[in-house]
């Protein structure tokens, strides 16, 4: 590709392609193949470089300015579908979450595999990063939640808001204030984040979000640019996403417009906008000061599962 959008806008499909779009136009400029698996989870590296595919059981990095259908790296230890990636602020280790039961650490700077493995001993349906970079959240089948202390290089706390209820989706804030805790029975739990006596986090409960009447697939909290704003979206299989404002909690808005499943939602840097996957196969682009939808991703054929954005500057490009 000989120019790189200021917009990445990635989406990834059960029809095994991966989809690269103008944000604005609504135009796929680029399709990549993925005859292996499913795609799970779609993940930009910070320096938008780089995509990460989490498929069954294996993870593919591509390179975004690059035609080639070819990943410039796959990490291959997982032994079932991995549900959760990340990567750390600077891009130096990626981390994932795996329904064979693990957590783990993959070194970027070094041509080896897995750095490190934690056993959740139940199916991980997702993990994310504090932003402290010291500590991933993983959320499981059997409704644990975990903290790795990855100083200690151990669990440092285990949670279990409801017992074998799984916990599909889990959000930090970017200032490491709040974490989320979404199930399989349409609710959220939030807890309040401090630091205890050591470098431990301490989970306060704060509150309980009765958000859906189906599954919640993906919660997420909206980033540091919203500010002084701040939401907490829920997608869910009742075939909305609702807008929460973590001021209390009260539902601000219901996106409605997808026929089936939202599965993934991701907000652009500055929380204006929402971009959403969906099981009637198309993405969507939605205003937050409005609540409607800005534009619709046509070009897949079977259900969109995931997507990344990664937009870069402070100031919205839309």
């Amino acid at each position: 590709m000989s120019q790189q959008p200021s917009v990445i806008l990635a989406t990834a499909s059960y029809d095994h392609t991966i989809k690269f779009w103008e944000a604005k136009s609504g135009r796929c400029y680029h399709t990549i193949q993925y005859p292996d698996s499913q795609v799970n989870r779609l993940e930009i590296t910070p320096d938008k470089c780089q995509l990460a595919a989490a498929g069954n059981p294996h993870i593919r990095l591509f390179d975004i300015n690059s035609n080639s259908p070819q990943p410039v790296r796959s990490f291959d230890s997982h032994t079932n579908n991995v549900m959760a990636i990340g990567f750390q602020c600077d891009g130096n280790w990626m981390y994932s979450g795996s329904e064979d039961g693990t957590v783990k650490i993959w070194d970027l700077r070094a041509p080896g595999g897995c750095q490190r493995e934690y056993e959740s001993r139940a199916a991980v349906n997702t993990v994310v990063l504090h932003p402290n970079q010291t500590e991933l959240i993983s959320g499981d089948q059997n409704g644990n939640i975990r903290v790795w202390d990855l100083t200690a290089n151990s669990c440092s706390c285990e949670l279990v808001p409801e017992v074998d209820t799984a916990v599909r989706s889990l959000t930090v804030m970017w200032d490491g204030s709040l974490v989320v805790a979404a199930n399989n029975h349409g609710t959220c739990y939030v807890w309040r984040l401090s630091r205890g006596n050591q470098t431990m986090t301490n989970f306060e409960p704060l509150h309980k979000l009765q958000a859906h009447n189906g599954y919640i697939l993906k919660c997420l909290l909206s980033p540091e640019f919203c500010e002084p704003h701040r939401y907490l979206a829920t997608a869910s299989s009742d075939h909305t996403v609702k807008i929460w404002n973590v001021d209390g909690f009260t539902l601000e808005k219901t996106l409605q417009g997808h026929q089936r499943w939202v599965w993934d939602c991701v907000f652009s840097v500055d929380g204006a906008y929402l971009i959403t996957a969906s099981s009637d196969s198309t993405a969507r682009l939605w205003s937050m000061a409005t609540g409607k939808e800005i534009q619709i991703y046509h070009g897949h054929h079977k259900a969109t599962t995931c997507c990344a954005l990664h937009d870069g500057a402070e100031t919205s490009p839309y």
